[in-house]
């Protein structure tokens, strides 16, 4: 293998002997001649990774003002990289934006040892609280009936959903981290469900874009970019009034929840020098799990709302699929699933096609590392591509637009698909993925069981286009009336 050359930008890929790498212009960029390594990239590399691995194949740098960053494309690219050789690609970078927020804390973001324990003892304690097992079943059930007096309220009158939909989804996971769930109409709750929804908003805009693209700079200069760390502030400082009233009434042998159990293995190891379990951790740990807990599913149930609306042949058939195998008089739940093939197919292609995270969260390699005939330094940034993986062509028959029947065989039964990862793969999965599933089921055949999702415009004139396209895809706003069955 050929060293990178010295001077100038150091290449993240060092090229092998006869490398096709050479100098390309890329028009609809920056106008000018660039490397196949270290391609500045404005408008967001999101919008190009197709344009780029035609040229490029499935593996190419590009540099993010002076930070290289190694991009990945396609099923057989990602599953090499992140189940092949999991451990390598297991690190993680955090994206500047949110770099002040949480400096390599918080199970998401944390890095090495710290992340082993915060990811083996966060597991261990969602589990121990239900993911997965009967007693989260009946609490999502339960909350699915409180959306429902809400959404009968509106008596056929239009409305947005958005944030009915954060309250129930984040209900679950409060009911998990904080002990409790919250009334839809108490007003902290509903606060801090704007401050998240806003914050999921603002990391998308463009301008979070450019400056997570040239942050070495912008961070010395006032602008919108200090929103996102304004609003994560307060949602923090939310979570410390939690844990300070946890730590008053804490009983160790009765654990209430999250917050409970960390601080009972805080005081376990407090006088291990190398225990990651601390207030810094504690706080941004449970600030990531509400984040993930509430914006994934509520944002996809949201996008699927709106596919529901614009295809009423797919909405027609899950209603004659709940109707047969649930009926009218009895709350779905999960054990129905095996038996509605169609429906959980068609709340998979709602997964694949909202492309919720589409570039995922930043990787990094944990060592040196040989990847297809390149050697990647250890630490340097890695940008598995969600979206190209789930809009693959050599693994979905109809990559583009919205079609349940990708996850159909010819049978009508589930067709599980390798390339479907919206929960990434790998060491750094989701940890929600089962509660997420389980929640998506659960408020989708509820919904549908007692109403019908209708537009305000011909179904052929509603929009699918994102608000934002970037770290998240943010799906349009837009109002619906649900009229009772």
């Amino acid at each position: 293998m050929k060293e990178a050359p010295v001077g100038g930008r150091i290449s993240a890929l060092r090229e092998p002997e006869g490398s096709h790498l050479h100098w390309k212009e890329k028009r609809g960029l920056s106008g000018k001649f660039m490397p196949r390594r270290g391609l500045p990239v404005f408008p967001p590399l999101l919008l190009v990774p197709v344009q780029l691995r035609e040229k490029y194949g499935p593996v190419f740098t590009v540099y993010f003002g002076n930070r290289p960053i190694v991009v990945l494309c396609g099923y057989e690219a990602v599953k090499e990289a992140l189940i092949d050789k999991a451990e390598e690609f297991s690190g993680r970078k955090t994206n500047p934006t949110l770099q002040r927020t949480f400096q390599e804390h918080g199970v998401v973001f944390a890095e090495g040892e710290r992340w082993r324990q915060l990811r083996r003892f966060s597991l261990s304690v969602l589990r121990n609280f239900g993911m997965g097992k009967k007693s989260i079943e009946e609490r999502i059930q339960e909350e699915a009936q409180f959306l429902l007096e809400e959404f009968q309220r509106t008596r056929g009158e239009p409305f947005s959903p958005i944030f009915l939909l954060s309250c129930c989804v984040s209900n679950i996971i409060c009911a998990i981290v904080f002990g409790n769930r919250f009334d839809y109409k108490d007003e902290e709750f509903l606060a801090l469900l704007k401050m998240m929804n806003d914050s999921f908003r603002q990391m998308s805009t463009s301008w979070s874009q450019f400056y997570d693209t040239y942050a070495n700079l912008l961070r010395f200069f006032p602008g919108p970019h200090t929103k996102v760390y304004d609003m994560l502030e307060d949602m923090r400082l939310f979570i410390a009034k939690r844990v300070k009233k946890n730590k008053e009434t804490l009983d160790p042998n009765a654990p209430r929840d999250y917050i409970d159990c960390f601080l009972i293995q805080m005081e376990k190891e407090k006088d291990n020098p190398d225990s990651e379990f601390n207030q810094k951790n504690l706080e941004l740990t449970t600030l990531n799990l509400f984040f993930a807990g509430t914006e994934t599913v509520s944002s996809t149930l949201r996008y699927g709302f709106l596919l529901l609306m614009k295809y009423p042949e797919v909405q027609a058939k899950m209603h004659e699929e709940i109707d047969r195998v649930i009926g009218q008089n009895r709350i779905p739940n999960i054990k129905d699933r095996s038996q509605m093939p169609y429906v959980d197919a068609v709340i998979h292609e709602v997964q694949r096609f909202s492309d919720l995270i589409p570039m995922n969260v930043a990787h990094a390699v944990t060592r040196d590392t040989e990847f297809r005939g390149y050697l990647i330094p250890k630490g340097t940034e890695v940008f598995p591509l969600l979206t190209t993986v789930l809009h693959d062509g050599t693994k979905f028959q109809s990559p583009e637009g919205f079609h349940p029947e990708n996850f159909l065989d010819e049978n009508g039964r589930l067709k599980q698909n390798d390339a479907f990862v919206p929960f990434s793969a790998g060491k750094r999965i989701c940890l929600g993925e089962a509660l997420a599933r389980m929640e998506l089921f659960l408020f989708f055949t509820t919904i549908l069981q007692r109403f019908r999702l209708k537009p305000l415009v011909d179904p052929k004139d509603i929009d699918l286009t994102p608000q934002e396209f970037g770290f998240a895809t943010i799906p349009p706003l837009f109002e619906l009336s649900v009229v009772p069955r």
